[in-house]
């Protein structure tokens, strides 16, 4: 019973809830999600004055902000993190899935998700900046929208609550969430292991779990490793994919043409299937990136930064670094190897035979292992994230921060020998309902938000 709710709950937030039709006998089917994350996207753009054009060189000089306490978290150090949850298998796996139903066209929606998304994230980080608390377990800040939906409740009634029941469904339905996205985790990075090294899943989801313990389990040792970790697998990716751009000159001006091509469906609209082109895209730009699902202003919120607007222009930035950098490197590794090589193929094994292709057997290697970075990165990521929900609904003891740490490890192990569709299906469902949660209080604070960036540009215009 409690499987068949989780799967029509699923199909509600993720299922096609309407069907635009098109010309060419094609069609548009559009989840519950798409229908809330774009308009919401189209109003931060609008409200923002497109920020995330108009205001690019500050979002890369709040990446400088020096933190005033040292127990804290700097701005770029909250970038890191956040990058660590946005940059995952979504970018690996998931634009593979992306181009392989929905062609090169996909890879320009993605672009434009991006734009779009990364105002929302700007509104989402700088509201958990305006809310954000004091963390006396693990020093610095913490909050999210948990902390901010609570607010804007007290505010709107009046009276002061222990708890409000918006704000305590968010929080449980990002500790699911997050739970879920464990068991993913370690699926892929075993299946891929074996693929690439015939390893068996057991002994990779050991090592996994052993090294994801020794982290999670020490009080900082999180920010820590991926202080480390998020820019040397982000350097790496991009480097090997400049190489391969590089070796591949002459094809590049080609792809582009295809995807430009592809995305507005000079082709695919004969064929009935600028449906597939359009929503594939817009679906992983949006998913990829996170933006309005209330994941990274649970790090934005532990930015120590003079002014809150700050925080947001780097989670702004966040959105970019995912989607127009990390993902174009998976699209661009795909389409410059020869169409018949990969034709037929899907996930991990196309993305495999591509890289084989540029780079012989270092190439299947080194996918293996990006994704393996890809992965663990995001498990110490979502741990982080989990700190301020756990803190919301149970208190501040360390019982219960280590009580989830060890669920999340239980969850990594399991995922890894064996792989439950029921509980991915309920990770899935967790971010669903996170992603409405947050969107609508995004509205209702929105004011709050966009007072503050003018208060930011204020202040700039004022030291010139």
């Amino acid at each position: 019973m409690i499987v068949a709710l989780i799967e029509k709950i699923y199909s509600f937030l993720w299922g096609d809830l309407l069907h635009i039709p098109l010309p060419g006998g094609s069609s548009i089917g559009i989840s519950l999600l798409i229908i809330l994350l774009i308009p919401t996207g189209i109003y931060f753009t609008i409200r923002t004055k497109f920020l995330s054009i108009r205001l690019m060189p500050d979002m890369v000089r709040a990446l400088v902000e020096k933190k005033e306490e040292k127990s804290s978290l700097s701005t770029f150090q909250t970038l890191l993190v956040s990058t660590a949850t946005r940059v995952g298998m979504g970018n690996l796996v998931g634009v593979v899935a992306a181009i392989s139903v929905g062609g090169a066209g996909s890879v320009f929606w993605m672009w434009l998700m991006a734009l779009i998304g990364s105002c929302t994230a700007f509104a989402e980080a700088t509201l958990a900046q305006l809310h954000k608390q004091k963390d006396p377990l693990y020093g610095g800040f913490r909050g999210g929208p948990a902390y901010y939906i609570h607010d804007c409740v007290e505010a709107k009634t009046g009276k002061k609550h222990k708890k409000v029941i918006w704000a305590v469904l968010f929080a449980v339905s990002g500790l699911v969430c997050w739970c879920g996205i464990s068991q993913v985790i370690s699926n892929s990075v075993a299946s891929s292991f074996q693929n690439a090294f015939d390893i068996p899943p057991l002994y990779t989801t050991i090592l996994l779990v052993a090294v994801a313990a020794v982290i999670v389990l020490r009080k900082n040792a999180t920010v820590k490793v991926l202080d480390f970790m998020v820019p040397v697998m982000a350097v790496c990716y991009f480097a090997i994919t400049l190489f391969i751009i590089i070796t591949n000159i002459g094809h590049v001006p080609a792809v582009f043409t295809r995807i430009f091509e592809e995305a507005f469906g000079l082709r695919q609209a004969a064929a009935g299937g600028i449906g597939a082109v359009i929503m594939n895209g817009v679906k992983r730009g949006l998913f990829s990136n996170e933006a309005g699902s209330g994941s990274a202003p649970c790090a934005a919120a532990a930015a120590d930064c003079h002014r809150p607007a700050q925080a947001g222009l780097v989670q702004a930035l966040g959105v970019f670094v995912d989607t127009i950098i990390i993902c174009t490197c998976t699209a661009m590794i795909m389409l410059l190897a020869p169409q018949e090589l990969t034709e037929g193929l899907t996930g991990m094994e196309l993305l495999q035979t591509a890289m084989g292709y540029h780079m012989g057997r270092f190439g299947v290697i080194f996918i293996a292992v990006t994704l393996f970075l890809f992965s663990f990165s995001t498990f110490l990521g979502i741990l982080f994230y989990a700190r301020s929900n756990v803190a919301y609904l149970f208190g501040d003891k360390w019982c219960w921060q280590t009580a989830y740490k060890v669920l999340a490890l239980i969850m990594l192990f399991i995922g890894g020998i064996a792989a439950y569709t029921f509980v991915w299906d309920l990770g899935d469902v967790g971010i669903g309902l996170m992603t409405i949660f947050n969107v609508v209080f995004l509205y209702l604070l929105a004011d709050e938000a966009i007072d503050e960036l003018k208060d930011y540009e204020k202040s700039k215009k004022l030291k010139k």
